[in-house]
């Protein structure tokens, strides 16, 4: 891919996502507003562009076996990889920090306020990944299924109750983008997950889960934002035109 200020970011980190690494350096949400050019991340962070696709280039020209080529995947394998891993990932993180925040409070809470704020925010989007994670595995996830196996097998698709696969993609970003917000808040909250001098171990374990929580969950978005939802699309409209033929 040849980089210029005019590429989004969805593009570059959907095409190689060691390239998100960059962009997380320079505070750019790569995953929640991709669709936003290089001009346009790197202006409002008053970056020089040039600076930045200068060092996405020196990435690119290193080389790595852990590179995975999300793009070329079938999307039903896609689905799948998404539920088993990232979906599995934060239905076992959540109890666990659940448990530590309320700790945080009860020790710390009274000379590090924030920690209740965060607290708050962590709960909310418990609640809010729960329900999201549910919408897509019984209800996107299976359809994208369907429409796998039906390009396979040249048939026709009923259309579904929801009208068209752009409806709940279009709820499942919106989500995306609340999601994104929150943990941006989360880190400011805690300094970008940096204990204070004072904090003891619980607490240090606890800032480094979140910060893990907080990539994986970019990672997690990107995979749908930027590769599933947008090729989910295109299925559709390929297979509309299959059924008009079948």
């Amino acid at each position: 891919m040849k980089y210029t200020s005019d590429k989004t970011i969805s593009e570059i980190v959907a095409a190689d996502y060691r390239t998100a690494q960059v962009f997380k350096d320079h505070k750019i949400d790569f995953c929640c507003k991709g669709n936003r050019s290089i001009a346009e991340a790197t202006a409002e962070k008053g970056i020089d562009a040039n600076l930045l696709i200068n060092e996405i280039e020196k990435l690119q020209q290193q080389s790595s076996n852990s590179n995975t080529d999300f793009q070329s995947w079938p999307l039903d394998l896609l689905t799948d990889y998404i539920e088993k891993k990232h979906h599995a990932y934060v239905e076992r993180q959540l109890p666990i920090l659940n448990q530590y925040l309320n700790k945080l409070c009860q020790v710390h809470g009274s000379r590090h306020p924030e920690l209740f704020e965060i607290k708050d925010e962590f709960n909310q989007s418990a609640g809010e990944l729960a329900a999201h994670m549910k919408k897509e595995e019984f209800i996107l996830f299976p359809h994208v299924r369907k429409m796998v196996k039906a390009k396979a097998n040249n048939s026709a698709l009923d259309t579904p109750h929801f009208g068209t696969v752009q409806n709940p993609v279009q709820m499942m970003m919106n989500e995306h983008t609340v999601e994104g917000d929150r943990f941006f808040k989360i880190a400011k909250l805690s300094g970008n997950y940096a204990p204070p001098a004072d904090a003891c171990n619980t607490y240090r374990v606890t800032y480094a889960l979140l910060k893990e929580f907080e990539e994986d969950l970019h990672l997690h978005i990107h995979l749908e934002n930027n590769i599933l939802f947008p090729k989910s699309i295109e299925m559709e409209k390929e297979l509309m035109v299959q059924t008009q033929n079948v």
